[in-house]
């Protein structure tokens, strides 16, 4: 297959994949390998730059949707610590700091019930 960008006859599989690209056919490009496949070496240059463009703009934005992930699931996780957080608090009755317990305890004694 001739390139249809540059008219290059060399035999690769690029050319398939730059026809794709120029139906504006993502898909079609990914199915005939677009992140593996090298630009072809006869091409012209502003032809290898359309292969090479689209597989850095679609490395970007798998990358991007990974780091998009991930932070939701950082998220999720940080939600949870907080929530086991505030029900391990609501389980537990809250401690009196040391003077305010001395203090109730002197007043209950004065007062004359056991603690």
């Amino acid at each position: 297959m001739s390139c249809p960008a540059c008219g290059c006859s060399a035999e690769s599989a690029a050319h398939a994949i730059v026809a794709a690209l120029r139906e504006d056919d993502l898909d079609q490009a990914l199915e005939r390998g677009l992140l593996e496949c090298e630009p072809c070496g006869g091409c012209r240059p502003h032809c290898r730059a359309i292969l090479a463009g689209a597989r850095a703009e679609r490395l970007r934005a798998l990358a991007a949707r990974e780091r998009h992930r991930a932070r939701g699931e950082r998220l999720a996780r940080r939600a949870e610590e907080r929530k086991a957080q505030r029900d391990a608090a609501q389980r537990q009755p809250a401690a009196l700091p040391p003077a305010a317990a001395a203090a109730l305890a002197r007043a209950l004694a004065k007062a004359g019930k056991p603690r």
